[in-house]
Order: C-alpha cells, then structure tokens, then sequence
C-alpha cells in the first residue's frame, strides 16, 4: 500500500516535470534514473502490478479479516499503514489544488466528507490526465460543440452513430463522429400554417382538388377544409374529423366516401403500362459529382419542379422522416430524382404547398419509384394530402426476384457497385439549414434508384424466361401499397391491452390496473404536448412502474433512467395514478391465450389458474377481455372434466361379461399406464394372484374357513343402492368384544405408563401391521430390489 502511494506521488511529479521539461533539455532531464520514457513506463507497470498482487494477498473483508484483526499487531500495523495512505493521498491532493484529506475518522460525518473529497480529487485528477493525453496525440478538448441552429462549422459530421471505419487503406485512422443533439432546434410545429390534430379521431383526408380524376371527388371533399369551417362556425370547438360527421348527419349526406381513398376508382381500373411488359435498356446514372441538384424551399421553384416532373416518365421518389419530437410524425425532406437532376424539397418549409405535386404523382402515364413505400405512401397522405398512382417499388421487386436480402443498400451494391452511408439513417432531419453531409446523404437514396429501376426490370423478365408475369406481380403488389390509407392511432379503454400482451410478465390487478392509467396518461399528455410516446414515457419505464407500483415520488424517478422530462414535471400525478392502483382489491389476473376448437378433455388452458377469482365464469364484465369476445362463440364440442371415482355405477343397466384371465392382465396393464399410484383392493389381488399361479403353484396349505359374517355376506347377492349402516361389533363372534377382557397391545403408547409385568414382546413374532400383505397373498410378481 505505501509502494503503491509512492508510485502515484512519483507518476504526479514526473508528469508536471514532463510538462515543464518539454521545451528544455530532453527525456533525460524530465525522467531521473531511466533512460528515457519507456523505461519510466515500464517500471511503473511492474510496480503496478506488484502492488495489485499484494493487494490480492490482503485479508478478505468478513470472517477473515475479523481473525487477523482480532491480533493487536496486525491491528497497529494497519493503523500504521492506514496513516501513511492518508498522508499521501493527502499530499497528492495538495499538489494538484485540491482541498486536503480529512484525518477525522471517529465520526461518520467526517468519514462521508473524507470519502466525497476523495471522489471529487480523482475527477480532476483524471480529467487533468485526459486533457493531457488529447493533447499528446494531437486532439483538441477546446473545439466548440455541434449546435444544430445556426452556421454549422466547416468539416463537421454528425451522425448517429460514433465512430466510422474507412476503406483498407484508412481503418487504422478512425473518423470520430458526434452523436446528433436536437434540443436547441425550435420545433417546426409552431410554424405550421395548419395545427396539427392529435384529436383522439379519425383522420381527415387533406385533398380538396383530385386532378386526373375519372371518378370526381365526393362533395364533402370538394371545398378546403378552412373554407368549411369558415361556413360552420358552430363547430370551431370540435375536431374536423367529428365536424364532418356532425354536417353529413346534418345534412343526410353518404358517408361511405369520408374515410376510402380518394384515387380507389382510378387505382382499381388502372392496367399495368405497356412500357414495363417491354425489354428495358438500362440507362446508367450520371455520376453524382456532375449531376445538379436543386434545394426547393419557396413556392416559384415547387411549381417550377412539378413542371419538369410533368415532362418525363419516370422518377424516383423517398422520404425523410421524423418521429420522437412528434406524436403523429413529421415529413421534413422529400428527395426527387430525374434522370438527370436531383431535388430536394424542404417539406417543412412548403408543407401546406406540397398538393401541387399532386397533378405528377397521380399521372398514370409517369411511373413514380419507390424503396420500401409502405411508410412513405402513409406519409405522403398524413402530411401533405398526396396520393400516388402507377407505382412501382423496387422493394417488392426484390422480394419477387427472391434476392438474399431487399434492401436499397444491397440493391445498389449489386447493382450499382456503390456502399451507402448509413451514418445519418437515425439522424435528426428537423436541422435547418441542412449540413452538407446531409444533404449528400439524402441525395444518393434516389440518385441511383431509377438505374436500379432498370436493372431489376431485366432480372426479372430473365428470371421469367422474357414474359413479363414476375414484372406484373411486383407491380400488382406496388399498387396494393399504393391503396394503403392512413389511418391515425384512436385511444381506446383496451388500448393498452396490445401493448400488454407483448410483455413477458404476467400483472396482477393493482399491477395491470397502473399499467393502465399511466398508458392512458402518456396517450393523453403526448397528444396535449405533441410529442411522440416514446419520449413521454418509453414502453420499458412503463412497465417497471408498473410491476413495482412505488409508493413514494422518488421511486418513480428511480424506475427511470434517464428520468424523461414530462415524467419529472408530471411526477405528482404520476404518483396519485400509482395510489390508485394500489388501492384496487389484490387478484391474480391469468393472462387469456387465444381460444382454439383443438383441444382434449385434458387441456387447463379455459381453466383459471387461480382459486381467487375465475374470469372466465364472471357474471360481469372481465378485466381481459380476449381478442374474440365480441365475436360468435364457436359451437366445437367440449369434453367437461368430472370426477367419477365417488360416482354411482349403474348396474341395472350395465351387463356384466365375465373376462378371461388374458382380458384381466390387459385391464390390469392398461389401468396401470393410466395411472400408476392407483390402490389395488386387496381382494382383486388375491383373485389375480390365484388366477395367475393356479397352474404354477400347488395347494399346501388348507384353504381359510370363513367367518359365518364372511358367509352371510358371500351368500348375500348384491343390491343396486344399499343405505350405509354401521358395524355393530358387538354381534362379532370375537372374543374381544363379547365381554371377555382383551389383551394388552403390544404396541407402544406414550401416554400409558410402563408395566414391568407385561409380556415382553417376542422378537421372532415381527410387528406386523394389520394392512400388511404376505408374501404369497400378493399379486403379481415384480423383481424388486434388493436391500
């Protein structure tokens, strides 16, 4: 212990002589005794390690250490060793500014100062060393922090992820990358010309003009939304969703056109373009340092753009989208490519304009491509009210090329030769203005696709020996994407239970009902707040709140880790939902499996695991209610269990066959794999005994005489319902009982006390008891061990 103090004062002096040596004379004169800084390193680690196996040799804390302590000289010495510890330490503090160690070591108060000023001397002792070994190998501690408002500093990467490795040549030299923090970014909700409505009702389709109708938009659609709600003032207190419903009941119009997709006609008849069914000649993309991209961000250039777009066949088409800082979701890029330029679309900026691509992107002579469109289409309708018709989604070419893995990256590595930068996949797309690596980033997912467009047309039509049947599936799948309507998430009193059946615990009721009020809670306060679920209150933190139902505030904050925001602001409702909850009666809640016609009369699974509560058989309304309550019972048959074993037979009806001794053996087999513990009457025994050995064994002994009760009873024919009448044993023809003095027992009594004149038990007779079998009575024979 004091080698290893006089290692840490050495390392100290020799660092700050190293620190003041570096413009003098050399390594010899910064390290006294060694050579240079190699040997100074190296007899330093072999003190190290000495003084950590040292450490290792030191009396356990416990059993051990109370032995050695209990010797006065181990004790002195520690006290010794302890003070000469302390006064090191307390040097080391010194030198580096440090309030010095307290040497009170009688109280507890002065043993918590001691130990927090120890805690907060090695904080500045290790930064001090890191400050020192960033400057050593070159990197700056002084670079300003990445804010995401404002001039972004030149040669700055952010990234989700933190570090990068390069090609072959470059894997020794790490680019480090800083995970991306948004919480300066003012939130682009505030600018929006439409609220956003997180109204607990269904969403209201946002297009009001349908160019390339066949069929014309219902006339409930046909007037801005603004416009209808200037006309109805009486219902500016209620959301859109339920204000259109209250004008259509007003005035009795159809309702089956409020929610179905306004392009369902034109999607329904719309026939597969002759230009997919022909060989495609792949064009190669431009290389993307020569190809111009455009940043749209005013109205004159969106128009400018639907124009360009209007003007070709085809072109590719994808998202960027953000998801924690919003409860519904937020669209923040949009990326278009041509074949021969890239845009991209500042959504935030030109979100209530963004209908304008609508005369484009319902064309059905212009193919829009897609990657994984299940998202984007959904998207598409939530934000900006636009539909897409004639698509094709090179995704689901993919899947029907039954390619080893569908994604764009793999697409484009197979295809294209190119690897993507997935660094900026998790990225925060709110930033404005967007840094360069972004914006790269977000061009190259489209800038290769329509080549790759091309190029998955040719294996599919090769994969298909030149007929285009594979071409006409992917298509067909890409137009089922394409019907897909967004449908907002409704909170409901069972809401929680989907979110309850992927957990792997089971709650009780105090538990399950928690769970309950804090998913409302977090529904609730995300949709006031507009902020996603996840950022209220994650699935993880509810459902520890919930299985440990904490009693006070300060357990609720323990549950979480980090604490989020809304949680610690809102931690004294959070705890009145907790009292509630343990206030409810404590039941054991079975947690329902889907019900199924397929199972035997021995399957407990429609039984209630528990004797306290039986959901299933509840009169009222059950706390689970399962996925096919609401539907019809299935009418499959049912076998009930029952217990037969105190069950009545009916004899009368029943007849009687006597069985052969082979049929008796089988019986006897087939009952024991029933069940094996299952008592043998001692009669049937005996009778199977006889019946088995009749041929084996001969009859030495002379066969019992029967009592004349036993007669009676053998002669007495048996009767269908006998009433039970007890034995009178005074009518036994027993000495015992005829007013003869019975025998002592041979057995010992406790409570009797010991007679020195009764017999003594003869060690030869055995203690037999009365339910014992002989040897020769039993009834079959088992090879039994041994003892």
């Amino acid at each position: 212990m004091a080698a290893c103090g006089r290692i840490e004062m050495d390392t100290e002096e020799n660092s700050g002589s190293q620190s003041v040596g570096a413009a003098g004379s050399g390594d010899a004169a910064m390290f006294s005794g060694f050579k240079d800084m190699d040997a100074f390193v190296k007899h330093g680690l072999g003190a190290v390690v000495a003084v950590t196996k040292a450490a290792a040799g030191l009396p356990q804390a416990g059993d051990e250490y109370d032995f050695y302590r209990s010797f006065p000289a181990f004790q002195s010495f520690c006290e010794a060793q302890g003070d000469r510890l302390l006064q090191c330490m307390s040097l080391l503090m010194r030198y580096h500014g440090c309030r010095a160690h307290s040497r009170d070591r009688n109280s507890l108060t002065g043993l918590e100062e001691s130990f927090d000023l120890v805690v907060d001397s090695n904080d500045v002792i290790l930064e001090r060393a890191g400050i020192l070994l960033d400057e050593a190998s070159g990197v700056s501690r002084t670079q300003q922090p990445i804010m995401p408002v404002g001039f972004q500093p030149p040669k700055t990467v952010v990234s989700s992820w933190n570090r990068r490795g390069g090609d072959l040549a470059q894997r020794n030299t790490l680019e480090t990358i800083r995970l991306l923090q948004a919480k300066n970014i003012q939130r682009p909700q505030l600018k929006f010309k439409e609220k956003v409505d997180n109204s607990n009702t269904p969403f209201v389709l946002k297009i009001f003009i349908k160019p390339n109708a066949i069929k014309p938009l219902s006339s409930c659609r046909c007037l801005c939304v603004s416009r209808l709600r200037k006309e109805r003032p009486e219902d500016l207190d209620i959301p859109a969703a339920l204000a259109d419903f209250v004008h259509q009941q007003r005035t009795q119009e159809h309702m089956d056109d409020m929610f179905a997709h306004p392009y369902q006609y034109e999607l329904d008849h719309l026939l597969m373009p002759e230009s997919l069914m022909s060989k495609p000649e792949p064009q190669m993309y431009r290389p993307i340092d020569e190809t111009p991209c455009k940043f749209i961000d005013s109205l004159e250039e969106l128009v400018m753009l639907n124009e360009k777009l209007a003007k070709t066949t085809e072109f590719a088409v994808d998202l960027e989208h953000h998801s924690y800082r919003s409860f519904l979701g937020i669209t923040c890029l949009m990326q278009i490519s041509t074949r021969d330029e890239d845009f991209i679309i500042d959504t935030l900026e030109l979100r209530s304009e963004m209908y304008i691509l609508n005369e484009t992107f319902t064309d059905p002579a212009i193919t829009k491509v897609f990657h994984g469109a299940d998202s984007d289409i959904e998207w598409l309708q939530k934000d900006f009210g636009l539909y897409v018709v004639n698509l094709f989604d090179t995704h689901q070419a993919a899947r029907t090329l039954n390619l080893g893995r569908h994604s764009l990256d793999h697409l484009l590595r197979l295809y294209c030769s190119v690897d993507m930068d997935k660094r900026y996949q998790l990225a925060d797309w709110r930033i404005r203005p967007l840094p360069q690596e972004m914006f790269e980033y977000a061009r190259a997912d489209t800038h290769y696709l329509l080549y790759t467009y091309d190029r998955i047309r040719l294996d599919l039509l090769e994969a298909a020996n030149g007929q285009p049947t594979l071409i006409q599936v992917a298509w067909q799948k890409s137009k089922t994407i394409s019907l897909k309507v967004y449908m907002k998430p409704i909170y409901t009193e069972h809401s929680y239970l989907e979110l309850y059946r992927k957990q792997k615990t089971t709650f009780n009721t105090q538990q399950l009902t928690a769970f309950r009020l804090l998913y409302g809670w977090r529904d609730k306060l995300a949709r006031e707040q507009d902020e996603s679920t996840g950022y209220v209150l994650p699935n993880h933190m509810l459902t520890k709140i919930s299985e440990n139902l904490p009693k006070e505030p300060q357990g609720i904050i323990a549950c979480c880790n980090p604490v989020p925001p809304l949680v610690r602001q809102q931690v004294n409702e959070l705890h009145l939902l907790i009292q509630q909850a343990r206030d409810m009666p404590l039941l054991k809640v079975r947690h329902r499996q889907p019900r199924v016609p397929l199972f035997g009369p021995h399957d407990i699974s429609h039984v209630p695991e528990s004797p306290l509560f039986d959901f299933s058989s509840s009169p009222g309304k059950s706390l689970i209610p399962s996925e096919t309550e609401e539907m019809e019972p299935w009418t499959c048959l049912v076998a009930s269990a029952k217990i037969t074993l105190f069950a009545e037979e009916d004899t009368k009806q029943k007849k009687v066959v006597p069985l052969t001794v082979a049929q008796q053996k089988a019986c006897s087999i087939m009952e024991s794999f029933e069940n094996p513990f299952r008592m043998v009457p001692l009669e049937a025994t005996k009778r199977e005994g006889d019946s088995s050995h009749l041929e084996q064994s001969a009859p030495k002994a002379k066969k019992k005489q029967l009592n004349p009760t036993e007669k009676a009873s053998k002669k007495a024919p048996p009767e269908a319902s006998v009433p039970f009448k007890p034995f009178d044993y005074s009518e036994a023809p027993l000495k015992v009982f005829s007013g003869a003095k019975p025998k002592e027992s041979v057995q010992f009594d406790p409570n009797k006390k010991k007679n020195s004149k009764a017999p003594k038990m003869k060690p030869s007779a055995g203690n037999r008891s009365m339910s014992y079998v002989a040897k020769s009575e039993r009834g079959f024979r088992h090879n039994w061990p041994k003892r």
